[in-house]
C-alpha cells in the first residue's frame, strides 16, 4: 500500500491528525488478527472503567496493550506482572498520543508453568500480609445444625458431601449455593457466594470446593478474590478441593483444609453412631456411680443413726421441749398475776373516781345553785341574780330571792 503524505495539490503538508489517520488505517487493516507471546509488565486495572492497561515485552521490545472490561471478565486467571502470556487481538492506534497498541480479545498463560509462577507470587504476597497465620483460623463448631456448601450443583462433590453427612449426622441441614467451579467467572462467583452466606448469617460452617482436576481446572481456588473472601468470612470455612497432594491458595487461607469433599463432610460433622456409643457408655458409668454412691451413703447413714453424736440431738430436743413447756407455764402464771394486779388497781381507781362524782356529793345533803347554766358560788352572786334553780340529788327546783328593803 502506498501512502500519499501530501495533499492532492502536492503543495501542502498533512496535519498530524491526517497523518495519524493514515497510519491508523494502514496498521489496523494490516494487523487485524495477531497472536503475541510476551511477559506482562506495568499491569494496571482502571477502577472506574474496569479496563486493564499493560505492556507485553521480550528481551528486545515492548508493546502497549489494552483489554476492555467486557473481555477481561472472560479471563479465568488474574494477570500479573512477570507472567508470560499469549495475547490475541488486533493492532490499533490511539490518535491522541499517536501510539499503537494491541487491543487484546483473549489472554491465556503461555504454559502451565506461568500459572505456577502466578501461584507462587500470590502465595508470597498473602503470606506476607498474614492471611495464612494460624491465629486467624476460626474453630469449627462441634455440633453444627446448618452447613453451607459452595460448589457446582451438578458435580460429584455435592453428591459425595451429601452421602457422607447423611450417613454420619442426618439431622444437620444442608444449604447449597450453586456456583461454577472452573473456567471464566468462577472465582468471582465463589467469592460472592461466601459473602452472601455471611450476610445470611444462619450458617454454622461453610464447605467450599470441588472435585479434582488439572491446575487450570482448579485455578479459581487460587485466585486472590477467593482467598480474601475466605479470610474475611465470619463463618468458619473448610476448603475441599479434590487434590490430595497439592495445596491451593484457598486451602492455605481456610480455617480447615480437607483433601477431598468427602473428607470435608467427615470433618464438619460427628458420627452419630459413635455419639450413641459414647452416650451409652456415659449412661452406664453414671448409673454405676449413682448406685455405688447411694449404697455408700446408705451405709454411712446407718452408722450415723447408731452413734451417740446422732442421738444426742434427740435428747437435747426432748429436754428443750420440756423446758419450753415449763417456761410456757411460768409465762401464763406471771401473766395471770399481772392481769389480776392491774384489775385490782383499776377497781380502786374506779371507786375513787366514783367518790368524786358530783351526784354522790349531792346525796350527802349538798346542793348546787344555777342561774341558767352558770353556777352561782357566792351569796353576792345569788343576790344579784335573784332567781334560778337549785339542784338536789333527786332533781331541781326553782328559787326566787326576796329582798328586804
Amino acid at each position: 500500500m502506498t501512502i500519499d503524505l501530501f495533499s492532492t495539490s502536492g503543495s501542502e503538508p498533512l496535519t498530524v491528525s491526517q497523518l495519524t489517520g493514515h497510519i491508523k488505517l494502514t496498521l489496523e487493516t494490516a494487523f487485524e488478527h495477531v497472536s503475541v507471546v510476551g511477559e506482562i509488565s506495568n499491569y494496571k486495572k482502571h477502577l472506574p472503567s474496569g479496563h486493564a492497561y499493560f505492556s507485553l515485552k521480550d528481551s528486545e521490545a515492548t508493546i502497549s496493550a489494552v483489554m476492555w472490561r467486557s473481555r477481561l471478565g472472560q479471563v479465568f486467571f488474574s494477570p500479573q506482572d512477570g507472567m508470560k502470556v499469549i495475547a490475541r487481538g488486533r493492532i490499533t492506534v490511539y490518535p491522541p498520543r499517536g501510539n499503537y497498541q494491541i487491543d487484546v480479545t483473549s489472554l491465556q498463560p503461555a504454559g502451565m508453568g506461568e500459572l505456577q509462577i502466578a501461584f507462587e507470587k500470590l502465595k508470597e504476597k498473602l503470606y506476607k500480609e498474614g492471611l495464612f497465620d494460624e491465629k486467624h483460623k476460626k474453630p469449627l463448631p462441634e455440633y453444627p445444625s446448618r452447613i453451607g456448601i459452595i460448589t457446582s450443583e451438578t458435580g460429584a462433590a455435592i453428591k459425595d458431601i451429601m452421602t457422607v453427612i447423611k450417613r454420619r449426622f442426618p439431622p444437620v441441614e444442608l444449604i447449597l449455593y450453586p456456583v461454577r467451579v472452573q473456567g471464566i467467572g468462577a472465582a468471582r462467583e465463589i467469592a460472592q457466594a461466601i459473602l452472601n452466606m455471611n450476610r445470611y448469617g444462619k450458617i454454622d460452617v461453610i464447605i467450599a470446593g470441588r472435585g479434582g482436576g488439572s491446575l487450570e481446572d482448579i485455578w479459581p481456588f487460587n485466585e486472590e478474590i477467593v482467598a480474601r473472601a475466605i479470610f474475611n468470612s465470619d463463618i468458619p470455612v473448610v476448603s475441599a478441593v479434590g487434590h490430595e497432594i497439592d495445596y491451593t491458595i484457598a486451602d492455605m487461607v481456610a480455617d480447615m483444609r480437607a483433601p477431598t469433599p468427602s473428607a470435608a463432610a467427615e470433618i464438619v460433622v460427628p458420627d452419630y453412631r459413635k455419639m450413641i456409643e459414647i452416650f451409652n457408655d456415659f449412661a452406664y458409668i453414671l448409673g454405676r456411680h449413682v448406685f455405688d454412691s447411694v449404697r455408700d451413703k446408705r451405709d454411712t447413714i446407718r452408722q450415723l443413726l447408731n452413734t451417740y453424736s446422732f442421738n444426742r440431738p434427740h435428747d437435747l430436743m426432748r429436754s428443750f421441749s420440756q423446758r419450753v413447756d415449763e417456761v410456757d407455764r411460768q409465762l401464763k402464771s406471771t401473766m395471770t398475776y399481772l392481769v389480776d394486779k392491774k384489775n385490782t388497781q383499776i377497781t380502786s381507781l374506779s371507786h375513787r373516781l366514783e367518790s368524786l362524782n358530783p351526784d354522790r356529793v349531792l346525796e350527802r345533803g349538798y346542793a348546787i345553785i344555777y342561774d341558767g347554766r352558770k353556777v352561782l358560788q357566792t351569796k353576792r352572786d345569788t343576790m344579784q341574780h335573784g332567781k334560778g334553780e337549785i339542784r338536789f340529788h333527786d332533781g331541781r327546783v326553782p328559787f326566787h330571792v326576796k329582798r328586804d328593803d
